[in-house]
């Protein structure tokens, strides 16, 4: 070959091929064969239309540009105004608000707990989780006010004031971001404040103190570590009352301003710097006799807390769910497009391997997150409540743990184009912890769980059930389910052993949702891997099972058409 001939076949320095194309303007919903089962097999087909359009909104190119420009542009913080004024306000990119009215359109921050007579559909706890999970694909920061909303309505219902003077403004599905008294806007979202700098987890380790005034509210001083979202209406805020300290903590609802108007004395401090959740604005703050509403009773405030915090975690599930979806269509996508060493990626045995482990998780997430949110939606059930109280600490630990290690495979299937801000898998590694370190890390969840167990004896045997209904489907789940109900009788109460008990419910429970319906493939695919033996035994990364046929399980997982 002569030189003019190797020149014409060389491409100009700015000639671009072999990259891969930007995954946008898709539906998020009709592609995801996992979540739609999911909803069949919890019994909730019947917002299928109406997630479909959600889905086909989400997936638009301008809504992936809305979230790259609210994390390109963090909040930031002003005190006070130009007279020297205290005015503690976020500012946030229009992007940041874009968003923000979209998730309230949807209704994802309080849709569920619309009374049945103003339209509240069947399994709506479901139907939302379907949406919000959607919702997770595209932009992380902004479900923070959007889950603590979800969760505080959950405890603010109980007080006959809040239920008549705040409750039914914040079902509203106006979005409304002015900082301004809660009586004259059209909407608003609530946060909460319940870590200290002396205590991280241990809530009771709270210095912050409530005084009682004579009208039966309270003035707060103190501060908080963690208080999120600042630009929220309002926070549930955790304290001791001055002259009860030794009664236990309390839980108070504290608004941006007094009820006469007046800027309630809650001090923003600063900004955290994250390394994800860059978009939403956490902040410290300090409490200079701000007023507060008792929320339920003196010195019963973790109560309370605890409750509002079941929701907040059953949404770091879905969540999480939610992001390992994007992660994994992402990297299958990539594959398809690129080339390497003479084939495209998604052609290469070990690449193929790697691509199916990640999709196989990612399904597995999404059917215990949908499961979990069903017994959300039956709290009526004695069973469902159960089920409830020992699941959702228990997927909060192992979803939240798998979800950072399969963001970083996803991202390695891109190598450098995945690391680099310009797509949405380095924002999602960046994300990922924090659903694991929030409302309670690991070991808590582990300890939750152990907790729950020993409460009640029934809920074993409602966890037993519930896997021996799939038994004789699949042999390697039978020995699976034998070796932890022994691993139950001989670890019980073993605070040691939580996490490799937790682990071992958590996967059977998995295993036994996707043998119940769905996708044979996925469910083979699923026990040969997770709870078998020999060449397709777990690894202790992605990709190391071998034996399993890939080509399916991406055809499932992503389907070349979309």
């Amino acid at each position: 070959m002569n030189d003019a001939t190797q020149t014409a076949l060389r491409p100009a320095p700015d000639v671009v091929f072999n990259q891969t194309p930007p995954l946008v303007d898709i539906d998020l919903f009709s592609t995801d064969a996992a979540l739609i089962d999911a909803l069949a097999r919890e019994g909730v087909v019947s917002a299928n239309a109406e997630l479909a359009g959600i889905g086909a909104d989400l997936g638009r190119a301008e809504i992936a540009d809305l979230a790259r420009l609210a994390n390109q542009s963090t909040p930031m913080l002003k005190s006070f105004d130009a007279c020297g004024n205290r005015v503690d306000r976020i500012e946030f990119h229009p992007a940041w608000h874009e968003l923000m009215k979209g998730i309230v359109g949807r209704g994802f921050h309080a849709s569920p707990w619309v009374e049945p007579a103003q339209g509240k559909p069947a399994g709506a706890h479901v139907i939302r989780a379907a949406g919000y999970l959607m919702q997770a694909r595209v932009e992380q920061g902004t479900l923070c006010p959007t889950t603590m909303t979800y969760g505080a309505i959950a405890a603010m219902r109980r007080d006959p004031w809040l239920a008549s003077t705040w409750i039914p403004k914040l079902l509203s599905r106006q979005y409304d971001a002015r900082d301004m008294p809660f009586a004259a806007k059209r909407g608003g979202l609530v946060g909460m404040g319940m870590t200290e700098k002396q205590g991280g987890s241990d809530v009771r380790a709270n210095t912050s103190i409530a005084e009682r005034t004579s009208d039966g509210s309270y003035r707060l001083t103190g501060h908080k570590w963690f208080f999120s979202a600042p630009q929220c209406d309002a926070h549930l805020v955790s304290a001791y009352v001055s002259d009860a300290i030794e009664g236990g903590l309390s839980c108070f609802f504290v608004p941006r301003f007094e009820p006469d108007g007046t800027k309630n004395a809650v001090h923003l401090q600063r900004l955290k710097d994250k390394p994800g959740n860059r978009s939403n604005a956490s902040s410290e703050v300090e409490f200079h006799g701000a007023w507060g509403h008792l929320l339920g009773e003196e010195g019963r405030g973790v109560p309370t807390i605890l409750e509002m915090g079941t929701y907040t975690r059953l949404d770091c599930v879905i969540g999480t769910a939610g992001m390992m979806r994007e992660a994994v269509v992402q990297a299958i996508h990539h594959a398809r497009h690129r080339s390497a060493f003479g084939r495209k990626l998604v052609d290469q045995p070990l690449m193929r391997t790697v691509l199916a482990d990640l999709a196989i998780e990612s399904e597995a997430a999404t059917a215990l997150a949908m499961r979990l949110v069903h017994a959300f939606d039956h709290q009526d059930d004695e069973a469902e409540t159960l089920f409830r109280r020992v699941m959702t600490p228990a997927s909060k630990f192992w979803v939240c743990k798998r979800g950072p290690e399969l963001a970083a495979e996803a991202m390695e299937v891109l190598g450098g184009n995945g690391y680099v801000e310009e797509g949405p898998l380095a924002r999602i590694y960046r994300e990922m912890p924090v659903n694991s370190i929030w409302e309670g890390s690991g070991n808590i969840m582990c300890l939750d769980v152990l907790r729950a167990l020993s409460r009640s004896s029934r809920t074993a045997e409602i966890l037993i059930a519930e896997l021996d209904a799939q038994r004789g489907k699949n042999d390697a789940y039978d020995a699976a389910a034998e070796r932890f109900l022994d691993s139950l009788r001989r670890r019980d109460g073993d605070e040691a052993s939580a996490r490799y008990l937790t682990q071992g419910l958590v996967v059977l429970v998995q295993g036994a949702l996707l043998l119940k319906s769905g996708s044979a493939v996925m469910a083979e695919a699923f026990c040969a891997t997770r709870l078998g033996a020999g060449d397709t035994a777990w690894g202790a990364v992605f990709g190391v099972s071998a034996g399993v046929a890939a080509q399916p399980i991406l055809d499932r997982a992503w389907p070349e058409r979309a």
